[in-house]
């Protein structure tokens, strides 16, 4: 693997220079490859990388590998499922021998690759991220990490002792506008940070779709509400408070609307043999069967049709026989629907987070930050910091221009932004590039265990020392 040329390693030559001196390398050895990455020079093969988890995830992570072929390559795949897997396998042209329907069979051969990307479901995340990282592969690992503070912790030292690079996909630290939210904290323009508001919209729809009849609606089968959806928020607030240790939480939050006790009168047990469907908003034949009539067929409408393309016939099979054609009032959900989360960090920073199901927007999070200088306020679009002293506002933004279809998922330009970081660590041996690394993203994790403790247990939860 190459060498990176950074600018602070000549101290008195200009980044001009450096490329000065890249292009007459470039001519002397027109064979070598150079990828661009944060002001850097990165001589490079690419990153060779299996994705465990043939699904949403994996299938997003691994289209950087058709952008940029020469900074990755898919030379490995595991899951299951037969057509997810031949998808994946035919899209990135996957020897035959290197796909596999179970990732216990990577883990018994010699290692093939440099990374691998953990896309599986929660439950499935702990055993295959300590494994991988025991033969020595950088783990991209979706989050959360796992659905216990024991396997988490594990997974964390696993991978600090092998002395692998860990990346947690917690996207939004990677959003280029919610990123820019810690740059302009940090500068102090806003002074000490005293109080975080934030507000998780997860839309009306979205949460039907996923935490009544999907893969996250039941505790048991994969994890609570607030570690599957809101990791990704107590993370910003954890990363917002800059260092500070959160002191203490607490957290009130229910199941509403969607139980037996509310279905309507008359309303059938599936949407497609329901009379009262149409006055129904969470009905299923208007979240998918309505949008593939449409030509729709991506996110949501691609889940439900895991072992075929989707289309008019095989969307209406799913909602005849599979999960996402039930009523929502008939289904076995029991994750929360609302959920609120105080916490108090060092320094008397308080800090207070909101989740709900009932929304018009789809996590188009809204943040307002506090300080002793002047106050923040992000929309979910752009930011604004109005100054005490100058009585003025001043609006930010960021660039989320992504290359290919990376800007049409629920992360924006987020997804684009971490799968390149991690490449780019990986290439450069810079964990630095990481911004979710174990370390910091353990401790978040730890702070969405203490806040659901304290919802189940009603009371103010003391945090340890550690998080």
């Amino acid at each position: 693997m190459g060498r990176a040329f950074k600018p602070s390693e000549t101290a008195h030559v200009s980044l001009n220079c450096l490329y000065v001196l890249f292009y007459i390398y470039s001519y002397m050895q027109p064979q070598a490859k150079f990828v661009f990455i944060q002001g850097s020079a990165i001589m490079s093969s690419p990153v060779d990388v299996i994705v465990v988890g043939a699904g949403n995830r994996g299938e997003n992570y691994s289209d950087y590998a058709v952008i940029y072929p020469d900074r990755m390559r898919v030379v490995g795949i595991a899951d299951p499922r037969d057509f997810a897997r031949k998808k994946l396998q035919e899209r990135h042209k996957v020897a035959e021998q290197n796909t596999f329907n179970d990732w216990h069979c990577i883990a018994e051969r010699e290692k093939f690759a440099d990374a691998v990307l953990i896309c599986t479901p929660d439950r499935l995340h702990k055993d295959p991220a300590v494994a991988l990282a025991k033969k020595g592969y950088h783990v991209l690992l979706e989050k959360p990490m796992a659905v216990t503070e024991e396997d988490c912790t594990e997974i964390v030292e696993t991978c600090i002792q092998c002395g692998v690079m860990l990346t947690v996909c917690h996207v939004l630290r990677y959003d280029p506008v919610i990123h820019k939210i810690k740059v302009l904290i940090d500068s102090g323009v806003i002074g000490d940070v005293i109080h975080i508001q934030h507000h998780e919209p997860v839309g009306f729809y979205h949460f039907a779709h996923s935490f009544v009849r999907g893969n996250w609606r039941n505790e048991a089968e994969s994890s609570f509400a607030l570690l599957a959806k809101s990791c990704h928020d107590l993370d910003l607030i954890h990363h917002w408070a800059g260092g500070r240790r959160c002191l203490k939480v607490s957290s009130f939050g229910s199941l509403g609307h969607f139980t037996k006790e509310n279905k309507p009168a008359k309303a059938a047990n599936r949407c497609l043999d329901c009379p009262v469907e149409g006055d129904c908003a969470y009905s299923a034949k208007k979240i998918y069967l309505d949008r593939v009539k449409s030509g729709n067929v991506g996110w949501p409408v691609s889940v439900i049709c895991s072992n075929s393309v989707p289309d008019i016939e095989s969307v209406t099979e799913a909602l005849r026989t599979g999960p996402y054609g039930r009523c929502v009032y008939e289904c076995d959900n029991d994750v929360c629907s609302n959920q609120v989360v105080t916490m108090e960090f060092e320094g008397g920073l308080t800090a207070a987070f909101t989740m709900v199901a009932f929304t018009e927007e789809i996590c188009k999070r809204r943040t307002s930050i506090h300080g002793s200088k002047g106050e923040l306020s992000y929309d979910g679009h752009e930011i604004k910091v109005f100054e005490f002293l100058t009585n003025r506002t001043t609006k930010h933004t960021a660039d989320t221009t992504v290359p290919g279809n990376f800007d049409k998922g629920g992360h924006g330009s987020a997804d684009f932004h971490l799968i390149n970081s991690f490449i780019a660590a990986v290439m450069n041996k810079d964990p630095t590039l990481i911004r979710s690394g174990p370390t910091e993203t353990l401790a978040s994790h730890k702070l969405v265990f203490a806040a659901e403790r304290a919802r189940l247990e009603n009371r103010v939860v003391f945090c340890e020392k550690n998080m």
